[in-house]
């Protein structure tokens, strides 16, 4: 069955895009079959890892489009009350990695905000919206047994709203993408009270009988929390990273004295040997990675991960031939890596949506 794995952290440019593209790059090199779901309205993982810079490129996306293969036009038989059954979205695959695919987003999400807040509301249920709180779900399966998927991982939008709530609470997994600053440390501080809320909120929506007996029901919560990536802007020209800084220690402490007591209490962690078997320590970080900038670079410019980046892809003005062997094989490690834990960590845990 199909792991659904969140990516997720509220705060602005802690790299969620960046972290879904080259980690679902990897599982997919491994052999996985993957799916990248392109959650968040502003729709960057789905014009990055398509490419819209060429007209072609641009004409391209247009037509899938005009296809409806996206997300919002997935949901849009329970959210515009349609006279039809949400079907599986054709998935685009993505460059030239066997095994990848994309459900791209869609600006229009937004639009679906405003009534599934009303619609998750468990003060006052209302009976003629029971469908949408499980519909995202419904979607997502339905998209993966089409493809036989192994993977889902969600790229979120930068929000504390509905559609984010519904997304991870009904996911399998999830990751925090960080970086070792002032705002990240109070983006952790914060995620320590909100994610139990939101656990509490997605247990007892599952138990209601409006949600359970909908025509597309609102699954079991069973989600779990995997680890932290935490990426720093190594250099571009010469710079260190940081991440012996006072802010990579204060994340460190926030995760370890707030974060991970919240999610142990509401029963969101895995059984703490499967972190240390796999030398994760008691901040939680999977993976520390370096040269962020590059790395954003490379999937904006060349629609593929830094690690997988050929001669003939690069322009010689633009970068250093060292730098970038240096970098492609510094972040071909720390992916694979990141990769092999996230397998690790996933397999050992049975999920049931």
């Amino acid at each position: 069955m199909v792991k659904k794995i969140a990516i997720f952290n509220y705060e602005f440019g802690t790299s969620q895009t960046v972290t879904t593209f080259y980690l679902g790059w990897m599982l997919a090199n491994k052999g996985y079959k993957v799916i990248l779901v392109d959650a968040d309205p502003n729709c960057s993982l789905t014009a990055s890892a398509l490419g819209y810079k060429s007209k072609e490129e641009q004409d391209r996306i247009e037509a899938i489009y005009n296809k409806n293969s996206d997300i919002k036009a997935g949901l849009s038989p329970a959210f515009e009350s349609q006279p039809k059954a949400i079907e599986a979205v054709e998935c685009i695959p993505i460059g030239e990695q066997e095994g990848l695919f994309l459900l791209p987003g869609q600006r229009g999400l937004f639009e679906y905000e405003t009534i599934l807040n009303t619609a998750q509301d468990l003060r006052n249920t209302v009976q003629s919206l029971k469908n949408l709180p499980g519909s995202i779900t419904y979607l997502l399966n339905k998209t993966a047994s089409k493809l036989n998927a192994d993977y889902i991982l969600i790229n979120m939008s930068n929000a504390l709203g509905g559609i984010n709530q519904n997304i991870l609470m009904t996911s399998d997994f999830f990751i925090i993408p960080t970086r070792p600053d002032l705002f990240s440390t109070m983006s952790i501080d914060s995620l320590s009270r909100v994610l139990p809320k939101w656990y509490q909120w997605a247990k007892k929506a599952s138990s209601l009988p409006i949600f359970k007996t909908a025509t597309y029901p609102f699954p079991n919560v069973i989600l779990k929390f995997l680890g932290i990536i935490i990426y720093d802007d190594a250099a571009l020209i010469g710079k260190k990273a940081s991440f012996s800084d006072k802010y990579f220690k204060s994340i460190e402490e926030d995760i370890s004295h707030k974060l991970i007591p919240s999610l142990v209490q509401n029963r969101m962690m895995l059984p703490l040997t499967d972190y240390k078997k796999l030398g994760i320590n008691d901040s939680y970080f999977l993976e520390k990675i370096e040269d962020l900038s590059i790395l954003g670079v490379c999937f904006r410019e060349y629609n593929k991960p830094l690690y997988d980046l050929i001669n003939r892809d690069l322009d010689s003005e633009k970068w250093g031939v060292d730098l970038i062997q240096e970098s492609k094989e510094k972040s071909r490690q720390e992916f694979s890596d990141l990769a092999d834990k996230v397998i690790n960590l996933t397999s050992a845990y049975a999920v049931s949506n």
